[in-house]
């Protein structure tokens, strides 16, 4: 079996928007390329992966790829996650890959043992990792990858599972922790700060981007 994950990262400078209300964008981009950085580092150390491909039009990717191994395909028109996603899943078949993970880049507390623990499930069919709501989704693992289109964003949790019963192949939703914790509100910044305050060797990068930014958020 080959397992390759994708993961999709958005140009730093149009990053979590979301938190427009409590960053300026100079602090956007830099806890976007943190977030990026630690998962990436992560990704490299598990075992049950074969390669990992970022479609990216991120000018600094190129290095960040590089470093961990991982192969960039430039993402120039980055029009959406999913269809980042589909053009790495697309990506990973032509690397003879059997199953995809679809990763995402802003959640930076993973832990390369839950995500080995999760690619132990090896039934064919998919697998979505909700986030902390349960509503979106935070990770798929597509087996065969074309199985599904990528279809992320509001409800997405309840729309792949749907998809994947249309497809008529086993679905389940499996959550994992260190998948559970995205940063796209003030909120999840909290969250992720108090986490990584308790766990120091967790996230280093993202940690001390946080610290820096602790006295100057707004709610």
């Amino acid at each position: 079996m080959c397992t390759i994950a994708v993961l999709p990262v958005k140009t730093f400078a149009r990053a979590k928007r979301r938190l427009t209300g409590c960053l300026v964008a100079e602090q956007r981009a830099a806890l976007a390329a943190a977030m990026v950085a630690d998962v990436l580092a992560v990704l490299r150390d598990v075992a049950g992966l074969d390669e990992l491909i970022v479609v990216s039009g991120e000018p600094a990717m190129s290095v960040k790829a590089a470093e961990v191994g991982a192969r960039l395909l430039v993402d120039e028109a980055e029009t959406s996650h999913s269809r980042a996603a589909a053009r790495g899943v697309k990506a990973a078949m032509a690397l003879d890959a059997t199953r995809v993970l679809l990763v995402p880049g802003d959640c930076p507390a993973l832990v390369a043992g839950q995500l080995d623990a999760l690619l132990s499930i090896r039934s064919a069919g998919v697998v979505v990792v909700p986030d902390r709501e349960g509503s979106g989704t935070n990770a798929l693992l597509l087996q065969p990858p074309e199985v599904i289109a990528p279809s992320f964003g509001p409800g997405s949790c309840s729309r792949h599972v749907e998809l994947a019963r249309g497809a008529g192949v086993p679905v389940d939703v499996v959550p994992v922790d260190c998948l559970s914790l995205d940063i796209d509100t003030s909120a999840d910044v909290e969250a992720v700060s108090a986490l990584l305050n308790n766990d120091p060797a967790r996230a280093p990068r993202t940690a001390a981007v946080l610290r820096t930014l602790a006295d100057t958020m707004t709610a």
